[in-house]
């Protein structure tokens, strides 16, 4: 059995509990579970919706099937998102692909080549603006860290806190995903790093070969160095940001080596008070 935060029209994380019995008992007992894969991007910007299971060759493959129920959400209207799950005996896994295949002969299903590695890489799986109060309380951007070297302070309480996302104008719409974009800048001068650390899950290997990093970005003066950046353990890769960009724009680090299954991508900004740097569709890719 899987269920949703009360969010209105945003994602949640996807909650379960397990019987054999659809009367129950589900254990564990008045205690939902939050399914492991969804808690960096609520289960790929979704609620939960239904399941379809096939059966093939004495298996099972389990298909998760999460709502994005209204535009209201920024994520497009009337759109299913379709994920394969993995189970480790009863505890369900969630694996969340932007791209993947399925045969349907055998049950048997594949991370598709062109797969976005980026957890929440359009920033919409935060419903309300960052850092929040209000349910779901949280100081930091699901799937990303925000590290304040210099300037105010994160805080859910304080006025002077910077904010983390930035919530598009109609006409930002036109040009990257949804309602909200990654959002850097202060009242005061500031220094901040934001990354994202991405590794092989259980089920879905990062596997080793070349890959590209993009981003669009809308950025004003005032920064003594803005970049986006790929670390893959002993290799830096970066793309110095140098020009003000008064309307969205493409970026890229192509040829990035990844080994072992892991990589860190971020950003760096050192700017003057009210220099601001917008984020959006950040995508790291297979070539």
């Amino acid at each position: 059995m899987a269920a949703s935060n009360i969010y209105g029209w945003d994602s949640s994380f996807a909650y379960y509990l397990v019987s054999d019995h659809i009367r129950g008992p589900y254990l564990p007992t008045n205690d939902m579970q939050i399914m492991e894969g969804s808690a960096e991007d609520y289960a790929h910007v979704t609620q939960t919706g239904f399941f379809y299971t096939i059966k093939r060759n004495g298996k099972e493959t389990v298909i998760y099937c999460g709502d994005r129920w209204s535009d209201f959400a920024g994520n497009g209207l009337g759109y299913n998102q379709w994920f394969p799950l993995s189970f480790n005996g009863s505890k369900p896994y969630f694996n969340s692909l932007s791209s993947w295949n399925l045969d349907e002969k055998t049950g048997d299903w594949t991370v598709g080549t062109d797969n976005n590695y980026v957890k929440n890489g359009s920033f919409e799986a935060d419903r309300n603006k960052i850092p929040s109060n209000f349910k779901p309380i949280q100081e930091q951007l699901l799937g990303w860290k925000t590290e304040i070297i210099k300037g105010n302070k994160i805080s859910t309480t304080d006025a002077n806190s910077p904010q983390l996302n930035y919530f598009n104008t109609e006409n930002d719409r036109k040009e990257v995903i949804g309602e909200k974009s990654l959002n850097i800048t202060d009242k005061v001068d500031f220094t901040r790093v934001i990354t994202q650390q991405i590794s092989s899950s259980p089920y879905v290997i990062l596997e080793d070969g070349i890959y590209t990093l993009t981003a669009r970005i809308k950025n004003s003066k005032g920064f003594n160095e803005l970049k986006i950046y790929a670390n893959t353990g002993d290799v830096d890769y970066k793309f110095n940001i140098e020009t003000e960009n008064s309307s969205w724009t493409s970026i890229q680090i192509p040829n990035i080596a990844v080994k072992n299954g892991k990589i860190t991508i971020g950003f760096f900004a050192d700017g003057m008070a009210n220099a601001f740097c917008l984020v959006d569709d950040v995508t790291l890719v297979k070539k």
